[in-house]
């Protein structure tokens, strides 16, 4: 069956909520995956997968740890943009936009939230920088858990927050038959958003 064209009277955040939704009940796992393309001052590019942690109308979220390499070039250079791609669906979302840190009640909230060993996790890495034998790490870890007992409170590091990505634009794709897709692009405005539909 073909899939109903992106309705161009949709508010952006909206019909990005309502393909989350479907994608959370189609993909087998991590709906929430995305790519994150960053670069350099010079405009080198780098890209990577990690999972959002929030989205509303402000943007979208996540977290790492402020001495990686994605941090390190959103500090120098604080444009990215995102892809999501749900094969299941044969459905993508490209975001692009301004990058800002998330507060730090939102950090402290949703470091609160991950499971125990996930935040041991982000205290024992050095994340993206050389690590001469996993054994370290492992036993960094081990240590950790040892000072840090079950129900123990684990307090953030001062290294690992958040951002949100304040969309710009967001282009909407729906495979189609035969590669004549449907694209639809919101791009804001003073007034608001902008929509237009793309050719394939």
């Amino acid at each position: 069956m073909t899939a109903a064209l992106i309705d161009l009277g949709s508010d952006p955040f909206a019909l990005f909520a309502a393909w989350m939704q479907d994608a959370e009940q189609a993909e087998p796992n991590d709906a929430n995956a995305m790519a994150l393309a960053t670069a350099t001052p010079d405009g080198r590019p780098s890209l990577r997968m990690i999972l959002l942690k929030g989205a509303d109308a402000r943007g979208f979220v996540f977290y790492t740890n402020l001495e990686s390499r994605k941090a390190g070039e959103l500090a120098e250079n604080p444009q990215a943009a995102l892809l999501f791609h749900w094969k299941s669906l044969r459905r993508q979302i490209r975001i692009e936009g301004t990058v800002q840190p998330v507060t730090e009640a939102e950090a402290d909230a949703y470091f609160a939230s991950r499971s125990r060993i996930s935040r041991l996790g982000a205290i024992a890495s050095d994340q993206s920088r050389p690590l001469a034998d996993r054994a370290i790490f492992e036993d960094r870890l081990a240590a950790l858990q040892d000072r840090y007992p079950e129900g123990a409170a684990i307090p953030r590091p001062a290294n690992w927050s958040g951002f949100r990505l304040a969309p710009d634009r967001i282009e909407f794709w729906q495979d189609r038959p035969h590669r004549l897709h449907d694209r639809a692009v919101w791009l804001r405005r003073d007034a608001g958003w902008e929509v237009t539909r793309l050719y394939p």
